[in-house]
């Protein structure tokens, strides 16, 4: 199982972003404590009111992960997620494969179809059309990063004997589907190389309008179902924010217990983030969760 390191995310309209170190540095410490991956997510603009209730503002992901990319040398970079009817799926592929180029093949594209009813209102996309728009994605990323002649005609987009150069270093760049629901899970054994199940109780699945995921032996039974539907062995991320996590020296082995069921569930990677307000905090965790969980 690996690790990988969300960027703090803080909630609430006050503050800045990067409250939490600047991301060049914060991602370059994540690789020397020995996390094998850093993430952030994506909120382009936000409702004020779900700011007000403990939402979070984000960085735009390809952008940060890029500053990531180039202080680092391993580290998988990963956009959790990002939100696909947002964009017209040329432009998603063009920034998925020029970050996977500059990174040496180092992309885990995490693509979700979104919840935030004001956010769809502000970026002029139809909610209702999202799950459409999400299937037009899965159909253009592989068009696009063959770097060969095709055409493709979508609802509100018509590609006719196009190419996009270069082609990503990864062939194809993984591609993980976020959500709990039965279609999410439908697609990424069908058409992704990864699933990312939202953990973090029955509010946070409303919030997001997607089923709740159950306790640790419902999620073993659902990975082993969807693994069995793909016929091959699907990446599995889950999120873990076991309480007291945010001193991770404290009380290691309860720590450790529930980190060998994530895996014993049948998890490949897991996330954690530290909930930091400052650059020092933030690499206080980095430090401790190194020296106690990944040497």
């Amino acid at each position: 199982m690996r690790f990988l390191f969300h960027y703090p995310e803080l909630p609430g309209p006050d503050g800045d972003v990067t409250d939490a170190g600047p991301v060049p540095g914060i991602a370059a410490a994540a690789e020397r404590a020995g996390f094998d991956g850093f993430s952030l997510s994506e909120h382009p603009v936000p409702g004020a009111r779900w700011l007000r209730s403990g939402g979070h503002q984000t960085l735009d992901p390809f952008v940060a992960l890029g500053f990531a990319a180039a202080v680092t040398t391993r580290l998988r970079l990963l956009t959790y997620l990002a939100v696909a009817p947002y964009r017209n799926p040329l432009l998603l592929a063009k920034s998925a494969s020029t970050l996977d180029k500059l990174s040496g093949g180092r992309l885990i594209l995490g693509l979700g179809t979104g919840y935030q009813k004001s956010e769809f209102y502000a970026l002029g996309v139809d909610m209702a059309e999202r799950n459409a728009l999400f299937d037009e994605t899965l159909d253009v990323l592989p068009l696009h990063w063959k770097g060969e002649p095709f055409s493709y005609e979508g609802r509100h987009f018509s590609a006719r004997d196009v190419m996009a150069r270069p082609r990503p270093v990864q062939d194809p760049i993984p591609v993980w589907i976020g959500g709990n629901s039965k279609l999410s899970r439908r697609r990424a054994a069908e058409r992704a190389q990864g699933w990312m199940p939202m953990s973090g109780g029955a509010q946070l699945s409303t919030t997001a309008r997607t089923p709740s995921l159950g306790s640790l032996d419902d999620l073993a039974r659902t990975i082993t179902g969807l693994r069995e539907e793909a016929g091959r062995q699907l990446d599995v991320l889950y999120s873990y924010q076991g309480e007291g996590l945010h001193s991770p020296a404290l009380e290691p082995d309860r720590h450790r217990e529930a980190l060998a069921e994530i895996e014993k569930a049948g998890a490949t990677w897991v996330v954690v983030s530290s909930g930091t307000r400052s650059a020092s905090a933030t690499l206080e965790f980095l430090d401790a969760f190194g020296s106690t969980y990944l040497s």
